[in-house]
């Protein structure tokens, strides 16, 4: 599903990726793990086509995202990537419901079925009965699940994930990471997340780690 291969990545002068590598399998979720500064979050947005890399290449699901056009980029990452971040970053001013159907709209799928594909994955979420709620009435835990129908509402080939229980206290976390075992075994959906988590990481099938902008090979 992803390939990830020479991956650099530096700002300035300071390197942070320093030859990446990195293969996620469909249906899998792998854990990415390491020190703050090791590259976590940058292999993570540079693997969304939030950023670019200075050398290598990353194929998702077939496609060279490196030959595609700006304009192309932002189509591909809106139809095959969901994001979901430790700050939920859902828009204060519209509904649970509204904030999933954001990337169905943009994507210009109908309003009806945006919305029904919204509902079903806020039922499969356990918070279809928060969809007309805004933001700030919800829980933490409630905001973090609408997020992540979000992440769902356009079937995406992968769902990365920087920090999702950051913001979390421990039962919210730990109901998170079950969620993600949930969606692989029930959806067969692809996910990878950066954390910092233990408990996160271990549910992972498999934990990538980060030291120093490579991969330890002998810890993958």
């Amino acid at each position: 599903m992803l390939q990830a291969t020479g991956i650099y990545k530096s700002y300035g002068t300071l390197p942070i990726l320093k030859g990446v590598d990195l293969h996620v399998n469909t249906g899998e979720i792998v854990s990415i793990v390491g020190a703050s500064g090791a590259g976590k979050s940058t292999l993570l947005h540079i693997v969304g086509t939030l950023d670019r890399p200075d050398k290598g290449t990353v194929t998702i699901n077939g496609t060279d995202i490196g030959t595609l056009s700006s304009k192309q980029l932002s189509a591909f990452r809106n139809e095959h990537i969901g994001f979901v971040f430790q700050f939920h970053h859902l828009l204060p001013e519209f509904t649970a419901l509204e904030n999933v159907c954001i990337p169905a709209f943009i994507k210009k799928v109908g309003r009806k079925e945006a919305e029904q594909r919204a509902e079903a994955l806020l039922d499969l979420l356990g918070v279809a009965h928060r969809m007309d709620h805004k933001p700030a009435e919800l829980s933490g835990g409630e905001q973090q699940r609408v997020a992540v129908a979000r992440a769902l509402v356009n079937n995406p080939d992968i769902v990365l994930a920087d920090e999702p229980s950051g913001n979390l206290d421990s039962e919210n976390a730990s109901a998170l990471h079950r969620l993600f075992v949930e969606l692989r075994d029930r959806l067969n959906q692809t996910f990878v997340v950066v954390t910092h988590n233990e408990e996160l990481a271990a549910t992972a099938d498999r934990i990538v780690h980060i030291k120093d902008g490579v991969i330890e090979l002998n810890a993958e």
